[in-house]
């Protein structure tokens, strides 16, 4: 049975070589949290651990906060690993990938991405901005000390003088 319009979320715990229409299906990563993933169409074979995500795949990764399109999608549940191809989009906080081909490792959390003939991956990382100083307040001379004049003597010391 091959599934239309389906929302899955992966890995998937399952003795069936296919999932019904519309059943999502609940899974943790080794990182934690589960990955959703909607296609057109998606087929599973609980034999080789191998699911396939074909047409409009989206992906969310809530946890990493990570988000992806691409035309196809191939999760290896064995090697925690999800190959994204074609058209491929990935964004993470902010920084994304564009490519032909990126492999996620989700044990890593590494992207591998790879362009196709002729082209060349875009990738875009947002910095964090450095903090600003604190203006530096100088710090005033001290005050001159004028000493004091020396104290009158005593009349009979005087003489001495």
């Amino acid at each position: 049975m091959v599934a239309s319009a389906i929302a899955l979320t992966l890995p998937f715990v399952s003795s069936k070589s296919f999932w019904p229409t519309a059943l999502p299906v609940q899974a943790q990563s080794s990182g934690g949290g589960a990955i959703q993933m909607r296609a057109a169409r998606v087929e599973a074979n609980s034999n080789t651990g191998i699911v396939t995500a074909i047409g409009n795949v989206r992906i969310d990764y809530p946890n990493r906060q990570i988000f992806s399109t691409s035309a196809q999608a191939q999760y290896y549940s064995r090697e925690q690993r999800i190959v994204l191809s074609g058209n491929v989009y990935v964004d993470q906080e902010g920084n994304t990938l564009k490519a032909e081909t990126v492999t996620y490792l989700i044990t890593e959390g590494r992207f591998v991405a790879t362009p196709s003939a002729n082209n060349q991956v875009e990738a875009v990382y947002n910095l964090p901005e450095e903090p600003t100083p604190a203006p530096t307040v100088e710090a005033a001379p001290a005050p001159l000390s004028i000493p004091a004049p020396p104290p009158e003597l005593p009349d009979e010391l005087s003489s001495i003088r």
